[in-house]
């Protein structure tokens, strides 16, 4: 050390810092670029930690984002007689029975008059509307997860499409859709029974006297 006795001296040694040092200092470590960087064992225990810590690491994938398995639909194919008055309609007239499935798979962005005129046209041009009923049923079951079965959508619409129409409706139904009001209707509907729930008061509790 350096008393203040003698100043020249005290000069000269931090001047011999900073010519060795590169610079004047700064507050920041700066490493040599002819000197290796080693970490310390407390950086690695501490990034051993946080990765050991974290709840999904070693290539997890959280639930929400995990794959749902395939559920059974909620009744058979041929089980249309469970419902006489969707299979009468859907037989003469399977436009209306797909205008309600595409308006509630759409979630409303289509309405039930648009696509069910959409599918009589289709009906009317190629004969086939199956190729187009089929891709609703597709996305059907990527909405709740449900299995292919008993084959293939496109070939199911292809031979069995009032049963396959029938079996929608009917699933979309146990799932609490009310088909007659679409979409929205359900959506206002559920509102308004959210809104009637009775909600208990509540009571604060107040001074308590120690017996």
């Amino acid at each position: 050390m350096y008393s203040s006795s003698n100043p020249n001296g005290y000069n000269k040694y931090a001047s011999e810092q900073l010519h060795h040092q590169g610079g004047p200092p700064t507050g920041i470590p700066v490493s040599s670029s002819t000197e290796p960087y080693f970490s310390t064992s407390h950086d690695q225990d501490t990034d051993t930690d946080t990765h050991s810590h974290h709840p999904y690491s070693h290539g997890q994938v959280p639930p929400h984002l995990r794959p749902r398995a395939p559920v059974p639909w909620s009744s058979g194919l041929c089980d249309c007689f469970s419902d006489p008055k969707n299979c009468c309609i859907t037989c003469w007239c399977p436009c209306i029975t797909f205008g309600q499935i595409a308006e509630i798979v759409d979630k409303g962005s289509t309405s039930c008059g648009a696509s069910g005129a959409l599918y009589t046209l289709i009906t009317c041009v190629t004969g086939c509307p199956c190729f187009y009923s089929c891709f609703y049923r597709s996305k059907m079951r990527q909405q709740y997860a449900l299995e292919e079965s008993p084959c293939n959508d496109c070939l199911l619409h292809c031979f069995c499409e009032c049963c396959a129409l029938c079996q929608e409706y009917r699933h979309l139904q146990s799932r609490g859709f009310d088909m007659a009001i679409g979409w929205h209707g359900n959506i206002e509907e559920r509102n308004r029974e959210v809104a009637m729930t009775p909600v208990p008061p509540v009571v604060e509790q107040g001074m308590s006297r120690d017996k």
